[in-house]
């Protein structure tokens, strides 16, 4: 199998999400910096191992068909705005992400400095926003996030395209992205009980509710999706919580890596258009959904050697 980006890394500390839109006419940059990433990489992390620097780069739908020829990933596409009765899952725009980790933030920045300005003019930073650990790996609202994350082949199986799937983008994964702001008084003045049955795990252990407790509109029962046979269909969540008493702005950040995006998006539709229809998910009640994204992260493979554009040619070695 190609070698896949660092998707598999594991949580860290600190991580900064970074969405890029390009500019008319910044196709030939934005492509030539995909066989440079691994150089920058190594040239801000190799000085700090204790840091445990990672990058992975993704690339949207639209900005896919500009930068190159050939084949494209199979399920990749925009992103699938979501609208219900009373909330919704909006798309916005974004080209390029950068999912940068580390164990201390200066790292992070200093990586998407050195990636960005060598992109100069050829893009546009459509957001940004820097990630933190909160105590015990738990979230603002005070729960612990990636519970359930698969490990070892189970986390492969999960991310990672198979030939079966894809045959031209093996080892590659879909990553979907969202920024969730809160409403941190209004969660804070709810009872503990109800903030558990809303997310359907207790709070002080985060041990899940049992069936016969736990609501069907909790976030939990909503975004739990199994086959036919019963078999949940796993996905890997690296979300991190961010924060600006500033502005005022609480919130988490989702990044789901997944080898398949449908599984993401069913989750999507069952917390905003419930299921039944009709029963959201209790947490959107104080948890707002504000930029939406679906990037194909390819294998470290075909970002040394990307496919040319369709209107250049290859750069000369």
């Amino acid at each position: 199998m190609p070698e896949p980006q660092n998707v598999l890394a594991p949580l860290t500390e600190s991580a900064l999400f970074l969405t890029l839109t390009i500019r008319p006419g910044g196709e030939v940059a934005a492509r030539d910096l995909l066989p440079e990433l691994a150089g920058m990489i190594r040239s801000v992390g190799f000085p700090l191992p204790a840091e445990a620097l990672t990058c992975v780069v993704g690339i949207g739908s639209e900005a896919w068909d500009r930068l190159f020829t050939g084949p494209r990933p199979e399920r990749l596409h925009p992103f699938r705005e979501v609208v219900g009765p009373r909330h919704r899952a909006p798309a916005t725009l974004g080209d390029l992400f950068l999912h940068l980790r580390a164990k201390r933030l200066y790292t992070c920045f200093e990586l998407a400095r050195r990636v960005v300005g060598s992109l100069g003019d050829a893009v546009s930073v459509a957001d940004e926003v820097a990630g933190f650990r909160y105590f015990d790996r738990r979230d603002l609202l005070g729960f612990v996030d990636g519970t359930e994350n698969p490990t070892g082949d189970a986390a492969s199986a999960a991310v990672l395209v198979r030939a079966e799937d894809d045959p031209e983008f093996v080892g590659g994964s879909y990553l979907v992205v969202q920024k969730y702001v809160h409403d941190l008084d209004r969660w804070s003045a709810m009872p503990v009980e109800e903030r558990e049955l809303a997310v359907g795990r207790r709070m002080l252990d985060d041990i899940e509710l049992p069936d016969a407790v736990k609501p069907a509109d909790s976030h939990v029962a909503l975004t739990t999706i199994e086959d036919g046979d019963g078999t949940e269909r796993k996905i890997l969540r690296d979300n991190m919580p961010f924060g600006s008493i500033a502005h005022g702005e609480y919130g988490t950040y989702f990044a789901g890596y997944t080898a398949d995006p449908g599984v993401i998006e069913e989750m999507l539709n069952r917390m905003i258009l419930g299921d039944p229809p009709g029963r959201s998910d209790r947490i959107l009640e104080v948890s707002t959904a504000v930029t939406g994204g679906l990037f194909f992260v390819p294998t470290i493979d075909f970002l040394a050697d990307p496919p040319a554009g369709p209107a250049t040619t290859r750069s000369s070695p």
